[in-house]
């Protein structure tokens, strides 16, 4: 059994085990949930995160200098920045405006009798845009790695490729061949994670459905469906429309090469937890050169939050109904506009759309309170926005890459096969020059 397979399987096994546990012991002081979902489960989907996340940085950081190192020189990194910038806000704003449309279309709210209290919720304040563009430029490189801060980590690691690349050619040949080393162990690394990808996917879903299970669905079930339904149209249908039109490649292959990395963000739920995976998959599987996914896979990780801005778009029309306020055409376009611009600095982990809505709700006239109606079933949609997230940063990678001759069109129909597992060295990708 492939790789993927063993993931899928252990998806339904966690899934099913975790309802289970739910079902036969429903109070948390039960011995199944305090050994089992709180204890062995927890305790292993945590480490498999923390390992995932700690490859986060190094990754980004080293795989960034490597290829904005190679193209440093290139007139077309300015090109490509817009285009990579252009498409991912395109996309969030096609993405919240079908939101909007089938929120309306279908009206959850319609119908659902308005709470006599409704808890209170407290957001963190969103920093203002000024704050945003500020905070991008770090003052302290070390800082920002300590602290994962992706926007500050990105720039640093693009001066310092630059550099490298405008150095004499001397310097710049030692420091690309001791990067290219660097990335190509930290590429070995994350192929030793994937292998136990499968045990970590199960804990984790095993204590989630453990604590939820099936019946905070109930409640919500039109919201629930009607955001699922926008969340595959946007995921398979919009971005395979995209994909065809703009490269003229296969759909069907590249959603067949990227569902293990979708089966990895619906586990972790963090874009940021599953970026090794992501990168490699989008290098290694679908061809795109690493001078394009090392600058557009961290960067969509960081701004690209289509599957958020779904959310808030049906969750916006969803509150407006059950509260019976009509925010008009008018205060639908701030709505889009705002969560477009709201997902530029959001951070990819878990939950952190529940702040940016709250932002969304105060400048569309609604009251943030209404965050509390659907915060029972958003973990699970959560997990279903985090792999639409991913899947885009990788379909907009793989566009701008073929713009710029940057993609192995070759690797990415090639048959996807578990023994190819050892990454592309520096002198294999497709478009370098020898130095």
């Amino acid at each position: 059994m492939n790789l993927t397979k063993r993931i899928l399987l252990a998806m339904v096994l966690g899934i099913s085990i975790g309802v289970l546990i739910n079902l036969v012991a429903p109070s948390k002081e039960h011995f199944l949930h305090t050994w089992f979902a709180q204890g062995l489960f927890d305790a292993v989907g945590q480490v498999f995160i923390a390992s995932l996340t700690l490859l986060v940085v190094p990754l980004v950081f080293v795989s960034l200098v490597c290829g904005s190192a190679a193209l440093g020189g290139h007139s077309r990194m300015g090109p490509m920045a817009i285009k990579t910038l252009g498409l991912y806000l395109t996309t969030t704003a096609v993405a919240i405006t079908l939101a909007l449309a089938i929120g309306q279309l279908v009206g959850p709210g319609h119908g659902i009798d308005m709470p006599g209290e409704v808890e209170a919720f407290s957001v963190q304040e969103k920093p203002s845009l000024k704050e945003t563009l500020v905070g991008i430029f770090p003052s302290n490189p070390i800082a920002a790695m300590a602290e994962g801060n992706m926007l500050q980590i990105i720039v640093f690691a693009l001066l310092l490729g630059v550099a490298i690349s405008r150095s004499e050619a001397r310097t710049s040949q030692y420091l690309q061949a001791f990067f290219g080393h660097l990335n190509t162990a930290i590429l070995k690394l994350v192929m030793m994670l994937m292998h136990l990808a499968p045990y970590g996917v199960f804990c984790l879903l095993a204590k989630l459905f453990a604590d939820l299970g099936w019946g905070a669905i109930g409640d919500l079930a039109l919201y629930f469906c009607t955001l699922l339904f926008v969340l595959l149209l946007h995921g398979l249908g919009v971005y395979s429309l995209l994909l065809k039109t703009l490269t003229g490649l296969s759909p069907k292959i590249f959603l067949r090469k990227m569902w293990s990395v979708m089966v990895f963000g619906f586990s972790t739920a963090s874009s940021n937890a599953t970026l090794p995976i992501t990168l490699r998959t989008v290098e290694k599987d679908l061809g795109v050169d690493n001078r394009v996914a090392s600058f557009t896979i961290p960067l969509g990780a960081t701004i690209n939050m289509d599957g958020t801005a779904i959310m808030q778009g049906v969750a916006t029309a969803f509150i407006a109904q059950v509260y019976g306020i009509d925010i008009g055409i008018t205060g639908y376009l701030m709505v889009v506009l705002t969560a477009t611009l709201a997902s530029v600095g959001t951070a990819g982990v878990p939950g952190v759309g529940m702040i940016t809505l709250a932002m969304v709700l105060t400048q569309a006239g609604l009251p943030v309170e209404g965050v509390a109606l659907i915060i029972g079933v958003d973990r699970l949609l959560d997990m279903v926005r985090t792999a639409v997230n991913i899947t885009g940063d990788a379909m907009v990678s793989t566009v701008v890459a073929n713009s710029e001759g940057l993609l192995d069109r070759d690797r990415f129909q090639q048959a996807l096969t578990e023994d190819d597992t050892a990454p592309r060295s520096t002198e294999e990708r497709p478009g370098d020059q020898p130095t």
